[in-house]
């Protein structure tokens, strides 16, 4: 069905890749991997005729309906919700607007038989196509999967321009979603939502008749949908027939298979090149030396693939703090909204957080997860109750926000000496490495700096700061599935308390040993890992 032949792309006077060739097929639903610069989303805007490849072609059959979601979701105003997303599919408006020019023909007393035939014939067709592409339906489609994607029903008609990014991605994605497509190319289609609206569009992708293409940094997402991946990586892309865990442990069976090739093939040049050498002189052996080297000349040379570079570091262990990391007694939060009226987050909550415990937040959009992190941090004052932060503590806090506060005239490296004065050059290197800034990035000024270049930098200066209570809101936002797992490892050796916000369910897992839970209001505690908070809530 759609068709991606000897594809080659030159960026910056770089091969992105080349001769990239792959199909995907009615049905199929497609993971696409590689790491940042890998030009995954070039590829989507070259799928799309956004972009023109340097050689090669795409090829999509007549008639085969594309849809493409991306984060870039552009202006949005001048209509409600639900119209924004009825009125996104432009064939489907045409088709509307005919069938309503024939209506309106067809109402003409006057009109010749001959003539109104011709119409009804016209309308007939259109009618055919528009009940297809399920035109009839559009309307109460639109509603369903906007509340699926955590519109509530009275925002529906709420001006698109009042709602904030997050949620006009949401109406961005539910115009794709909505439009039926055969095939849905898909850029970070998890990225800001919740959980449940993320278990919602498993759910959907899942009974999705259509095929799909789509990257993603969720790499649970990905196990739940997707039977194949394409690795889109040192210039070339490989397709994987499995889900993501597959994925990982086939390309390193095929990476042992390769290096094995790779060493069989050094023994023999080898041989042949010490033959060559010994013998070259010699006439006897003259026509045995000719043959070897044309042999030589001919052979297909087996290739190794980079190393991925990890480098993993040891931290200072912070220093010990009181048993007693953060006490909340009686505390309620109340915001005031834009016409003055006080809006109730939470009320009454009381708990204590012990030291080394590892505690997730969770809750729906809009639940108060984030302010009651705020409010636990000091960062801002309870409107009733008590927050004491235990003895010897000290807290590092993570927030979105936190990507607004970096200087951005300084550079990587001076950044973190500010925070390490005493530590050698190579010390800090060492620690700049371990979360990807390697040789000269490491003087890249912030303000040159990706959302997930910014999210790891302040990772490494919390964890360099001797913090022996760290709180995260949403660390994992804006990190590729590489950036998150040297997250994850660094969070694992951490020997301090961690509180955090994630919708990154194979984070959860990973992490999690209680989980509080903020709820109408109101929060409980659970008191195991993320599994037992599921099981639990399973039952209720």
């Amino acid at each position: 069905m759609l068709n991606i032949s000897n594809i080659s792309k030159i960026q910056g006077g770089e091969a992105l890749y080349n001769n990239v060739t792959f199909q995907i097929n009615p049905g199929e639903k497609v993971g696409l991997v590689g790491p940042n610069g890998a030009g995954k989303t070039t590829l989507f805007r070259i799928i799309i005729g956004e972009e023109r490849p340097d050689q090669g072609q795409v090829s999509l059959p007549d008639g085969v309906r594309l849809a493409y979601f991306s984060q870039n979701v552009g202006e949005m105003a001048g209509k409600t919700a639900i119209q924004e997303v009825i009125e996104g599919d432009e064939k489907v408006s045409q088709m509307q607007s005919k069938l309503r020019k024939y209506e309106e023909q067809l109402c003409d007393p006057n009109m010749d038989p001959d003539e109104m035939n011709k119409v009804l014939m016209k309308m007939g067709d259109v009618q055919t196509e528009f009940e297809k592409v399920g035109g009839y339906d559009l309307e109460s489609r639109a509603e369903e999967v906007l509340t699926g994607l955590g519109i509530a029903p009275s925002d529906h008609t709420k001006m698109v321009q009042d709602f904030s990014g997050g949620w006009k991605m949401r109406i961005a994605l539910a115009k794709v979603l909505v439009m039926s497509p055969d095939v849905i190319l898909m850029d970070e289609p998890t990225n800001y939502l919740d959980i449940e609206t993320i278990l919602w569009l498993e759910e959907w992708l899942r009974n999705f008749k259509g095929a799909f293409f789509m990257t993603t940094h969720d790499r649970d997402f990905m196990n739940n949908v997707c039977t194949k991946i394409l690795d889109l990586s040192y210039k070339k892309a490989t397709m994987y027939s499995g889900n993501y865990d597959f994925y990982i442990k086939e390309k390193d069976i095929r990476l042992e298979q390769v290096k094995a090739e790779y060493s069989r093939q050094q023994d023999m040049l080898a041989k042949e090149e010490d033959f060559i050498a010994k013998f070259k002189a010699r006439a006897s052996h003259a026509a045995q030396v000719q043959s070897r080297v044309k042999k030589l000349e001919k052979i297909v040379r087996v290739e190794l693939p980079p190393d991925d570079q990890t480098i993993s570091f040891e931290f200072t262990n912070p220093p010990r703090g009181g048993d007693d990391v953060i006490i909340a007694e009686g505390i309620s939060k109340t915001w005031k909204n834009s016409k003055g009226e006080e809006n109730e987050i939470f009320t009454k909550l009381s708990c204590l957080i012990k030291r080394l415990e590892r505690i997730a937040v969770v809750g729906v959009n809009g639940a108060g997860k984030s302010t009651l992190l705020k409010v636990l941090t000091q960062n801002t004052e309870a409107s009733s109750g008590v927050v004491r932060i235990g003895p010897s503590i000290k807290i590092g806090y993570f927030s979105q926000f936190s990507l607004d506060v970096l200087k951005p005239d300084e550079s990587i490296f001076d950044l973190i000496r500010g925070e390490l004065p005493l530590a050698s050059d190579g010390h800090i290197r060492n620690l700049l490495a371990a979360f990807m800034f390697r040789g000269d990035d490491v003087h890249k000024k912030v303000k040159y700096l990706s959302g997930g270049e910014k999210s790891r930098l302040i990772m490494a200066k919390l964890l360099s700061q001797n913090n022996n209570c760290l709180v995260l809101d949403e660390p994992t936002n804006h990190l590729d599935i590489k950036s998150r797992e040297i997250l994850l490892e660094a969070l694992q050796g951490f020997d301090g308390t961690l509180i955090f916000v994630s919708h990154d369910r194979y984070f959860l897992h990973a992490l999690t040993e209680k989980v509080l839970e903020v709820d109408k209001g109101h929060i409980h505690l659970y008191p195991g890992n993320y599994q037992y908070y599921l099981d639990k809530k399973a039952t209720l």
